[in-house]
């Protein structure tokens, strides 16, 4: 069983607060590829009419956490404020950092863990104990679940079922020449990363970019996350980064779950 399948919590329709659910989707909005929109483009990304996205921009605007330079809307640094709370607040950050800078210590390479969110993996920890291998490795940031090892052992704990259905959502984008884009085989990969609790992937994500993850689990063997170590691929080959990383990834698996 995966905390990944709770149900999501429901509520009354009469208290469900509809303006709230789209305000966050305008911030939402907002990405690495499109960091400045006009009021039609969020309204598209949205689903909003033109004016009700004028309406949530400008709010957002007064409240600073949306800056308007006349023509064009971005977000301001008074957001992070929002992952910060989860970050200082979150059981489960402040629980596996720690853990991830010991890690660090004993294999001086850069590790992370992260959490499934939709199609992506949101990382909520990270430490690179010297070692620049991605921009990738900072927490709030996302990336792809279906090419990146911490993704294929978070998608391991569902059912297979909801990992077909998963898959037949995806867009598989070839990022690199090495990632896997055909659906069959990747189904494949998710079920070896269940069988053998780990998942290796190389280069799929980025070129030079070699990662090993092993499912961070609660005393109920709960699936909660994931946690990962990463190497650059001139450094190290993928059985050298098995050989000396799994042992360790293993023995913080343990440490964690004791804690969680």
């Amino acid at each position: 069983m995966s905390a990944l399948l709770q149900q999501p919590f429901t509520i009354q329709k009469r208290d469900f607060i509809a303006g709230l659910e789209k305000g966050l989707a305008v911030i939402e909005a907002f990405d690495q590829e499109r960091s400045r929109l006009s009021m039609t483009e969020v309204a598209q990304r949205t689903g909003l009419t033109r004016a009700a996205a004028r309406r949530y921009l400008l709010t957002l605007t007064q409240l600073g956490y949306v800056h308007y330079d006349g023509r064009m809307f971005s977000l301001t640094a008074k957001v992070l404020r929002l992952g910060q709370s989860y970050l200082h607040s979150g059981r489960l950050p402040r629980v596996v950092h720690p853990q991830l800078h010991k890690l660090a210590h004993v294999l001086q390479e850069a590790s992370s863990a992260g959490v499934l969110d939709g199609n992506d993996v949101l990382c909520i920890a990270a430490t690179t104990a010297g070692r620049i291998v991605s921009a990738t490795l900072a927490p709030g940031t996302r990336v792809p679940a279906y090419c990146t090892s911490n993704g294929r052992v978070l998608l391991a704990a569902l059912p297979q079922e909801q990992v077909d259905q998963w898959l037949e959502q995806q867009q598989l984008e070839p990022l690199t020449p090495h990632t896997i884009t055909h659906r069959e085989r990747l189904r494949i990969e998710i079920a070896r990363a269940r069988a053998q609790g780990y998942a290796m992937v190389d280069q799929e994500l980025e070129l030079g970019l070699r990662t090993l993850a092993v499912p961070i689990r609660n005393l109920r063997g709960d699936t909660v996350a994931a946690l990962n170590v990463s190497v650059h691929a001139a450094r190290m080959s993928m059985s050298d980064l098995q050989e000396r990383c799994l042992p360790a990834l293993l023995q913080v698996q343990g440490q964690l779950r004791s804690l969680l």
